[in-house]
């Protein structure tokens, strides 16, 4: 099988062909699309936007089309950054511009009330506009400084308690198996493997 994934993300695109690599499914990017276009991401939640870009990538390529939004939750920031988490700082954002931006923010809150969650929606659709969506969400805290250097995005902030390190200072596997992207996948997997996997 073969499933197009609608990312520019480096980042997730790896994550994702690791999680599949041994499912037999063959995962190829935006790349095999000649001037692929950037999906305006107008919803107003991750769900909406996953949708959109499916739906969009998947009637211009006629192939079976996964995207995902993903972000940063902070409920002592009302929900920030939210959908906005990859232009947090700006549309042109870098993830340390977005990450000093969020260390800015956090000066005031106290310490207690820095619980946050990562979330990320996929979508899976196809060329005739059936769509399926699947959440995962993982939970922990937010740190004062950054710390590790892999993954991307809020990594270096996000501290999981059970393993007293952030994203970026574990290894892809552990990550991939915890993380908001790596649940949302696993719902994902056993329905890509049934079949006709938008059969609602």
């Amino acid at each position: 099988m073969e499933l197009l994934v609608a990312t520019k993300n480096k980042g997730k695109l790896l994550e994702i062909r690791s999680l599949f690599a041994t499912q037999g499914i063959e995962i190829v990017g935006l790349e095999i699309l000649e001037d692929a276009p950037d999906v305006v991401e107008d919803g107003d939640s991750f769900a909406a936007n996953a949708r959109k870009k499916a739906l969009e990538i998947a009637s211009l390529s006629n192939c079976l089309t996964l995207a995902d939004d993903s972000g940063l939750v902070v409920p002592g920031l009302d929900g920030a950054p939210g959908i906005f988490s990859a232009r947090y700082a700006g549309d042109d954002a870098t993830d340390r511009q977005n990450n000093l931006k969020l260390l800015k923010e956090l000066t005031s809150l106290p310490q207690d009330s820095r619980q946050a969650y990562f979330c990320c929606v996929m979508a899976l659709a196809d060329q005739h506009g059936r769509c399926r969506t699947f959440e995962g969400r993982l939970h922990g805290l937010l740190l004062d400084e950054l710390r590790g250097d892999q993954g991307f995005g809020y990594d270096p902030l996000f501290l999981v308690p059970e393993y007293g390190k952030t994203l970026a200072e574990l290894p892809l596997g552990v990550k991939n198996r915890i993380s908001h992207r790596g649940i949302a996948l696993n719902q994902l997997l056993p329905v890509l493997q049934s079949g006709d996997p938008l059969l609602v």
